[in-house]
């Protein structure tokens, strides 16, 4: 069985995920689609949040982010080890090792007690992502702030940053965000308790990227459409969802269910979505089978449940 899912965020004023500063200004990543440009948030950057989800959801990772270095770093607690940690075994790692290198790595393996012969220097993610993409093109908004002169005493100098008051200058926009992921179950059969965590990391997912030291935006779904089946694709549009009148709509999937073009008891749907929906329109989707929930959260925690049942 495979699963694939459209996440949703709710929409809130945004100045994270932003790239390089061209001088003092702040410049949010953006993708252009028709005649429009689109804010974006990158799988690496959502990938990494999902880890820290995990470690706050008492899982073991291998690798965790230097928060007080002098560029982008990240430290790993020993050599991958898809059995003992669940961001190894979901997402997956890369050992650019040349041969001396990797005789090197097997030995030190040995020694730790691991065996080498069945240590691999690289594995697929058994999560895939893609881009987190706004709903609204981006309006060319930006705010300013002013960042203190530094007064600080001249005795601790190497402590000061700039002397002189600066002006900052962010560009920002009011959107939600919508990302696909899909996981292969069959590849997660050996972990069923984890498979389970990273739905609920996924449900739960905050602290993306960029600005987030003094901004909040979460990533964790307002509405969300899943899919279980044996099909080895989606079959529709990833990023179908619209906001129409306030309201979250994925025309594509919902009318398609009512017209026979999906199988209804496939799909599950939670959220604001469910709970914007008229009287008929949740009878007719229940009626084809489709398992509907206001929250969100629990949608994914029924999913995981379906695909990985308790033993009695």
């Amino acid at each position: 069985m495979n699963l694939f899912g459209t996440v949703l965020s709710y929409s809130a004023p945004s100045a994270n995920y932003r790239g390089e500063s061209e001088n003092n200004r702040a410049v949010i990543q953006k993708i252009t689609f028709g005649r429009f440009e689109y804010a974006i948030i990158s799988p690496e950057a959502m990938r990494n949040a999902i880890r820290k989800t995990l470690a706050a959801l008492e899982q073991k990772c291998n690798r965790t982010r230097l928060e007080d270095s002098e560029q982008l770093a990240v430290e790993f607690k020993d050599y991958p080890d898809p059995e003992k940690y669940v961001d190894d075994f979901f997402m997956g790692w890369l050992i650019a090792a040349g041969k001396n290198d990797r005789e090197k790595i097997k030995k030190e393996l040995k020694e730790k007690g691991r065996n080498p012969e069945s240590f691999s220097f690289k594995s697929d993610s058994r999560l895939r992502m893609n881009m987190a993409i706004a709903l609204e093109p981006y309006r060319h908004d930006s705010v300013f702030t002013q960042s203190p002169q530094d007064a600080t005493s001249k005795e601790i100098k190497a402590h000061k940053n700039t002397e002189n008051s600066q002006l900052l200058h962010r560009e920002t926009t009011y959107t939600a965000f919508q990302y696909p992921f899909a996981l292969n179950l069959k590849e997660c059969q050996a972990k069923p308790d984890w498979t389970k965590s990273l739905l609920k990391a996924i449900g739960q997912l905050n602290n993306v990227a960029g600005n987030h030291a003094r901004s909040y935006f979460e990533m964790a779904p307002a509405s969300i459409v899943l899919r279980l089946t044996p099909q080895l694709v989606a079959g529709y549009d990833t990023y179908g969802f619209k906001i129409k009148d306030g309201k979250h709509l994925f025309s594509e999937v919902l009318e398609g269910i009512v017209e026979g073009d999906y199988p209804g008891e496939e799909f599950f749907v939670g959220g604001k979505m469910v709970k914007e929906m008229e009287k008929k329109e949740l009878e007719d989707l229940k009626g084809r089978g489709v398992t509907l929930e206001r929250n969100p959260q629990k949608v994914l925690e029924l999913v995981g449940e379906k695909a990985f049942p308790a033993k009695i």
